[in-house]
């Protein structure tokens, strides 16, 4: 499905962090508030009025009840978590829904391996908004972002993510991809704690919404200042972690972090 992104401006077109500097390219602009990407959302842990931490995004599914953060954001089950998608200034315009479970790489489960730092998490089918039941699920609600694969050098991406806190806007940032290593990276100042599993978006080559190419995540957690921004490397087992999640498996148990290294 398409993204629903109200009043949003033009997205780049396809073709737990400090304060501080961090060699590489100079950033292309910084991070700005933007209110509108319907699909975008933070995720809180203490019930809707405390601290949110971490970014997760919808994607496209087939159950439409799928969405994707990174695998550092999650212990156990995920189950409790809650995700506010279009959150903005303390009003969540879609609700609040409630993680069921999680999915993860087998490869994170085993050795947290940076590379698979990743999870698909399950809502409900349906969330409590102001004592009402909506009637459809969330991707039919917000629109979903299709999954894409990693971005290449010099690829326009936007990002969009949540720094920690409460009652604020996600902050978005047009910019363009670079290669350190295996993993991409990004340099844009303004992405802090808070941030990790924000998407890495960019416009569908054949016109037919969003692909999500990437996330904050992989090295030190996504990075040990906020104005460089790492991922995983998108590739085969992020669709096949997404099929196997899609197929009604198993889901995973997350272990605890041991720490982003920075």
């Amino acid at each position: 499905m398409v993204v629903l992104c109200g009043g949003c401006g033009t997205l780049a077109e396809s073709s737990a962090r400090a304060t501080g500097s961090s060699a590489g390219s100079p950033p292309t602009t910084s991070a700005r508030p933007d209110p509108t990407i319907a699909t975008v959302g933070p995720l809180f842990r203490s019930g809707p009025t405390g601290n949110h931490s971490c970014t997760a995004s919808v994607l496209d599914s087939p159950a439409g009840n799928l969405i994707l953060t990174a695998a550092h954001c999650v212990t156990g089950t995920g189950s409790g978590l809650l995700f506010a998608p279009g959150y903005h200034d303390g009003v969540a315009p879609y609700g609040f829904w409630t993680v069921e479970q999680a999915y993860a790489d087998p490869d994170w489960l085993a050795t947290e391996d940076i590379d698979h730092d990743y999870a698909i998490l399950q809502v409900a089918d349906r969330p409590t908004v102001g004592g009402a039941v909506r009637a459809v699920n969330l991707e039919a609600t917000t629109g979903g972002n299709r999954l894409g694969t990693v971005p290449d050098a010099g690829q326009a991406i936007t990002v969009v993510a949540y720094d920690a806190g409460v009652n604020d806007k996600p902050v978005r940032c047009d910019t363009v991809v670079r290669d350190e290593g295996a993993h991409p990276a990004f340099e844009c100042p303004g992405f802090s704690a808070g941030t990790s599993g924000g998407p890495w978006l960019a416009v569908a080559p054949n016109a037919g919404g969003l692909l999500v190419r990437a996330l904050i995540g992989g090295p030190n957690y996504g990075g040990c200042v906020d104005t460089t921004s790492y991922s995983p490397a998108f590739g085969q087992p992020i669709f096949d972690l997404l099929a196997y999640a899609s197929s009604g498996n198993p889901p995973s148990t997350l272990p605890a972090p041991t720490g982003d290294g920075c």
